[in-house]
């Protein structure tokens, strides 16, 4: 499989288990199961009036890294910061509470350091949500030095989640998405990656019954290992992980960026990608990221 075929899976697969968790966000799930059963297609509606297709703030926020990335490659923290800004700006009907502490934080104080800090600070630590983890992508898509992926993944979540266990989560993550991209086996690189953390070896053992679909990091990151881990197609980690409730969009999210590096695009349900709607920008990132960066 080449690289592109990957590269595009990991974007698609974001944005994929986003639009179809985002039906689901905000619904208890007796409630969801009752009006959706098994959710399994793209239909938009839910508590935030979705289109078909369209993606929430995991996605957009994935996007906005793309391009500070690709903007400025060697230095992207403002780059990015800019993009998040611009978006906040138009009051979007899903934003998680610590990226719009910190980046209104940012407005008021012209730095990312500064406003992070002050929510991990106020917060006593309880600032390790799943936003920073949701949109970590692009990093190992693009940049093919370790060292520096693992630099400016930490880099980016520390912009607003300034909190070890999600930085710590974005480049497990990250690492594994890395070690896919070059063919890596699947639970191997997953075993060899996680080894030392405790919460996420565990994985390999938990019953489906065990998950919380939180927005703490540590249980999404666990919680979409889980579904990756013990199904075996794109279709089925996505659905698992959105009918988890709880965190649907994001889970989903998360979970269907690993399938999609995975298993490649062309493994994506073409029934979900041709109605994603910002697929023309999600094709022209995938290729300038695939290009790559020392």
């Amino acid at each position: 499989m080449d690289r592109l075929e990957r590269v595009l899976g990991g974007l698609f697969g974001v944005a994929c288990g986003d639009a179809l968790g985002g039906t689901l966000e905000f619904t208890p799930k007796d409630i969801g199961v009752e009006k959706y059963g098994y959710h399994k297609e793209m239909i938009g509606g839910g508590e935030m009036h979705l289109r078909p297709g369209d993606v929430t703030d995991d996605t957009v926020m994935t996007i906005a890294v793309a391009e500070g990335l690709l903007e400025n490659p060697k230095s992207p923290i403002a780059a990015i910061g800019k993009r998040f800004v611009e978006w906040y700006k138009t009051d979007p009907i899903d934003i998680g509470i610590t990226c719009q502490e910190a980046i209104d934080g940012f407005i008021h104080c012209g730095d990312w350091m500064e406003a992070s800090l002050k929510i991990y600070k106020y917060s006593n630590g309880r600032n390790a949500g799943n936003g920073t983890l949701m949109r970590c992508i692009p990093v190992p898509l693009f940049y093919r030095d370790l060292d520096k992926m693992v630099k400016i993944t930490k880099a980016q979540s520390d912009m607003t989640h300034y909190n070890l266990k999600a930085s710590n989560a974005c480049i497990l993550y990250n690492t594994i998405i890395y070690k896919y991209l070059d063919g890596g086996d699947k639970l191997e690189t997953i075993k060899e990656v996680v080894k030392g953390y405790a919460e996420y070896e565990k994985v390999f053992h938990m019953k489906k019954e065990n998950l919380n679909p939180s927005g703490y990091v540590v249980d999404t990151l666990q919680c979409a290992l889980w579904c990756f881990i013990n199904n075996s197609n794109v279709e089925d980690i996505i659905c698992e992980a959105v009918n988890l409730y709880g965190d649907p969009d994001t889970i989903g999210a998360i979970a269907g960026g690993l399938a999609g590096v995975y298993y490649g695009y062309s493994a994506i349900p073409e029934r979900w990608r041709e109605k994603i709607l910002v697929k023309e920008k999600l094709i022209n990132l995938a290729n300038m990221l695939e290009v790559g960066i020392e």
